[in-house]
């Protein structure tokens, strides 16, 4: 079935045309003829399926008709690395269309928002929390909305985003087309799936599965040699470019140092970067800038970049969900690639779970002339945070009579060290009592 059966809008066609689409996905192929046709949809597909294309087409063609410059299509994502791809694919599938379309997520200023809202735009990618704060603040006009999309549904649940989902579901149209996609199907999505789809349409593609252009394996290995295993696959595997999965954002950020200091062109993203940072990061990764991206789970879902050749999970992942995204980071458009996890002996429970879940075992490698017999040392500070330095205390007020040590009484002759701390306190070096409920409160 080629792109051309869907019967888009000529301009939509050259966008497609443009972006070099020749083919549609099987989850493109099933989902664009229900939305066209303006059924709700609820869509289950894995990552790197072409989810994004399978619901950017059926809007841009839709909107092609109809007036300009208003809110006409809205689609909220988790993270702002999945807002900003999808609004990327938008504005490439647009191109010809003229159609606006604009991210709204937070930690960037509210103003350059508020600008574009104002000048007027067709589509709105959102991340749910500043989008509430647009509509609290009566910044965002959405009353005349005709389709809403949930992106990663699941992942929105996952981050303590359905509260603030169920808020913005009360303050838009009824009269609408909603579209929900997810790659899991916990139960809190499936309510609220019953909540917000009338007679949906259901589309499932591929959700327990990595694609099959991905070969993966594991590479068990203890704790402490996890760093140095990690440099000799990097050293003796053929990379083109390198997505490592930790699962803290300081880890993410010493393995970033690591691998720099280790001559790789290396970047980390994580939380606790400006957006600013986070955007340079990515970009340096698609431009090539930077071999090796070390990210956390929260970019797993944000980042789309086709020339990924390995992903590595440095540490295994919490559930079989995260697992086969953060594998779906690779293999995709088609190409194949290869994905590493690194395993030690606690993850045996989470191994069990993947390999049940996929009906396979997944294959054990060792690297060779790698000494996997290192003792541990005696405290592991591979990942540890800098010594604080040393907190400089106050001298402390002399203990007035009678408040805790026995007045000096005064006879003539120099007073001896006292043999045993006063009791009820506690003799620092100069001899003076330290009075307990003091030193607690000044910890």
């Amino acid at each position: 079935m080629p792109f051309q059966s869907f019967s888009f809008h000529p301009k939509v066609v050259a966008g497609v045309t443009a972006a070099g689409y020749t083919t549609p996905t099987p989850i493109q192929a099933q989902a664009i003829p229900k939305i066209m046709a303006g059924h709700d949809l609820m869509g289950l597909a894995q990552t790197g399926t072409g989810k994004t294309a399978a619901f950017a087409l059926p809007i841009l063609h839709r909107l092609m008709q109809g007036p300009r410059k208003q809110i006409r299509a809205l689609v909220i994502a988790p993270t702002r690395e999945l807002a900003e791809q999808i609004n990327d694919a938008i504005l490439d599938l647009g191109n010809q269309t003229r159609l606006k379309s604009i991210t709204v997520y937070g930690g960037v200023g509210v103003n350059p928002q508020i600008e574009k809202l104002k000048n007027g735009v067709e589509i709105v990618v959102a991340c749910p929390g500043r989008l509430l704060d647009h509509m609290s603040q009566g910044t965002i006009d959405l009353s005349n909305l005709e389709l809403l999309v949930l992106d990663e549904a699941d992942q929105m649940f996952d981050m303590g985003f359905l509260p603030d989902i169920r808020r913005i579901l009360k303050q838009l149209p009824p009269q609408r087309q909603t579209l929900l996609f997810s790659a899991t199907m916990p139960p809190e999505i499936r309510g609220l799936a019953r909540e917000i789809l009338r007679d949906p349409a259901t589309v499932q593609v591929d959700t327990v599965a990595p694609a099959a252009t991905v070969t993966h394996a594991l590479y068990p290995v203890a704790q402490h040699l996890k760093t140095p295993l990690l440099m000799q696959l990097l050293k003796h595997t053929d990379t083109e470019s390198v997505l490592i999965f930790t699962r803290t954002k300081h880890r993410a950020k010493r393995l970033g140092e690591q691998l720099e200091k280790a001559g790789y062109t290396a970047a980390s993203l994580q939380g606790n970067l400006s957006q600013n940072r986070r955007q340079a990061a990515m970009e340096g990764f698609r431009s090539g800038e930077f071999q090796i991206l070390v990210a956390t789970d929260i970019a797993a879902r944000g980042i789309d970049v086709s020339q990924v050749s390995h992903v590595i999970n440095y540490d295994i992942p919490d559930t079989v969900e995260a697992y086969i995204h953060r594998i779906g980071r690779t293999g995709r458009a088609a190409r194949s690639g290869d994905a590493f996890t690194l395993v030690s002996d606690e993850d045996g429970i989470m191994v069990r779970a993947i390999e049940r879940t996929l009906g396979a075992a997944i294959e054990r490698r060792t690297v060779d002339g790698f000494d996997y017999a290192v003792a541990a040392p005696r405290k592991d500070e591979e990942f540890a945070r800098p010594p604080r330095p040393p907190r400089v205390q106050r001298p402390k007020a002399k203990t007035p009579a009678g408040q805790g040590a026995a007045a000096p009484v005064h006879t003539g002759k120099k007073p001896a060290a006292p043999a045993n701390k006063p009791s009820g306190g506690k003799a620092t070096p100069s001899g003076s009592v330290r009075h307990p409920q003091r030193s607690q409160r000044s910890r």
